[in-house]
Parts: structure tokens; sequence; C-alpha cells
């Protein structure tokens, strides 16, 4: 036995020292979780007067333009620095066209947030599953979702939030070069300053399901498994990174976030560029649900689980307890 190794020998040693009270474990926390790690995701629907509350997911709403304002404001109030924006369109179609069109749901969400919240860093997914009728990412032909004709779209759509003056696009489809085909147009454009957060390991996870209650973008046949990732594979995930890497992503996203930690962490080990996870609706939704049946302490495990997720290497979270944990860490 080495001298270092004698010199952790109880009661030489008693890592207890080190847990005594908040003060010193807070001086010793390996780990950190701050505000500005978090990112709240907003569902914006069409019209007016709207704020319907998601009832698989308690705290989270359906929100018309009109009620952006208060919203943004609370959120930018809490020190949160940024949201991600999902639309809901009057009219959906085979092809999304509501996702190009330059004063839809989410162009207008952005000039309204910009007029409310100035500060805050506006992200918008990009993605056609809450524009088409048949629910999935991408344009289907022959009952097959489409890989090219789909980017070409998608670009599109990204060109439309960049000209509404989106700080970041998040392509979430899960297309073969779409983050290379964003790019091109994005730069074509004068849009060289917009960065890109690529979904780059999205899974075809069943935690899903209350998402697409909140964006109504449940798919009319089939699932999303051809082109969303197997979820045992994790060499694949890192492949999908390296190649949204290499066609221009800035950050790249892990989604899910609490059963794929060890993704999370692989990507960490592997690149250098900012990763962000989502911690997705059915994360959320079973928190709130055990917490509102008094099976668990909700705010604390809510904060061990965003604690988790940067233990593993995530950089920033994207999370609907967003604002219940920036309260939290304000407490």
């Amino acid at each position: 036995m080495s001298k270092q190794d004698e010199s952790l020998v109880f009661p030489v040693y008693r890592p207890r020292r080190l847990r005594a009270n908040e003060t010193v474990r807070r001086m010793v926390r390996e780990t950190r979780l701050s505000v500005d790690n978090l990112i709240q995701p907003l569902f914006v629907i069409h019209g007016k007067g709207t704020r319907k509350e998601v009832p698989s997911m308690p705290g989270i709403f359906q929100l018309s333009i009109d009620h952006l304002g208060q919203e943004v404001r609370e959120i930018q109030d809490l020190g949160i620095p940024a949201v991600i924006l999902f639309g809901i369109p009057e009219r959906k179609d085979e092809t999304g066209s509501e996702a190009v069109r330059p004063d839809g749901v989410i162009p207008q969400a952005i000039r309204a947030i910009k007029d409310q919240a100035p500060d805050l860093l506006v992200i918008t997914d990009v993605c056609l599953c809450e524009y088409t009728s048949h629910g999935h990412c991408g344009i289907v032909r022959n009952g097959e979702i489409v890989n090219d004709e789909t980017v070409d779209v998608l670009a599109k759509e990204a060109l439309a939030h960049a000209r509404a003056g989106a700080d970041m696009v998040a392509p979430s489809d899960m297309m073969d070069g779409r983050v290379a085909g964003i790019r091109e147009a994005l730069d074509e454009e004068g849009f060289s300053q917009v960065p890109i957060m690529s979904y780059a390991a999205k899974y075809a996870s069943a935690f899903y399901a209350p998402f697409r209650d909140a964006a109504e973008s449940t798919p009319q046949f089939g699932d999303r498994r051809s082109y969303q990732m197997d979820p045992p594979n994790v060499r694949e995930a890192l492949r999908e990174v390296s190649l949204d890497i290499d066609e221009g992503a800035d950050i790249v996203i892990v989604k899910p976030a609490l059963a794929y930690l060890d993704v999370i962490s692989a990507v960490r080990a592997e690149f250098d560029v900012p990763v962000a996870a989502y911690s997705v609706s059915g994360e959320y939704a079973m928190i709130k649900a055990a917490g509102r049946n008094g099976w668990i302490d909700e705010t604390r495990v809510m904060m061990e689980v965003l604690g988790a997720i940067r233990r593993a290497g995530a950089d920033m979270i994207l999370t609907y307890a967003a604002k219940d944990a920036a309260r939290a860490l304000r407490g």
C-alpha cells in the first residue's frame, strides 16, 4: 500500500468532513448548474387569445402571439438566456408549405419576442412535422420520406426564420445533409453570422409523446424510425455528430437526455464543439406526474436530473423545466 493509499484509509480520511454543511458542499461541488445553461422551449400557435395548457405537460402552454409578451418577459427576468420556438400553423398540408412563409407563425413570433424581450436569444426549431398534414418531418412520396427534396424545404424554412430575426436555427428533422444545405442557404443570403444548433443525435424515442400533443405533430401513418436514430446505437451517434460538424454545425444536440447520458458523455469526450442535451417532454411529464401524486420531491428530482445531464457533459440543456429550475437556483 502506497503512502497516498494509506492517507485515504479511515479514520485518517473522512469524506463526510466535506459534506458537513451546505457551504462546504457548495465549495467542493464538482458539477454546477447555472441559469446560463438553460433554454426554455415555447409552443406558438396561430390566432389570438390562446393560452392553452398541454394536459400531459403541466405548466406548459400553447401560446398565441398576443400572449407571448408576458411569457418571454418572465423568462428574461428569470435570467434564462434563450428560448427555442415550435410553431403550430392554422393550416397544414402534405408539403408543410406554411413552414416557409415569411408571415408564418414563427416569423411573427420572432418579431414579437424581439419587441418584448430584445435581450433574449431566439432559437427556432427547423422541421416540417408541425406543418405537415401527415405529421412527418419531411416530404412524403409514395409512402416514403424523401431526403433531398425535404432538405431544400428546410433550407427555405431556416431562411424565413433568419430573415425575421432569429438568432440561431436548430434543424431537428434528421435528414441527411440538411446542415450543409441550411448553412449554404444562410451564407448565400447574407446570414453567415446565424449559428446552427443541430439535433445531431436524435433518437426515435418513446419519450416524445407529450411533445406531439403540444405541437400537434403525431404521425398519421407509420413512425419516424426510418430517419431518427435507433435507441441502442451510440457509435452511430458519433458518426452523425461528426458529419454535422463537418457540414457546419456550431452546436450539437443529443435528444433525449436522461436515457442517453452515455451518449452525451461520449459526444463530449470526442468533440470540442458546444454540446446541448434536450430533456424531452416525457422526462418532464414523468417528474411532474410523480410530483403531483406526492411520490417524489419534484424540485429535488428535477434539479438532480438536470445536474446529471450537466455531469454527463452537456454545456446547455433544452428543458421544459427551465423556469422552475431558474426559480430553484435563485432560491
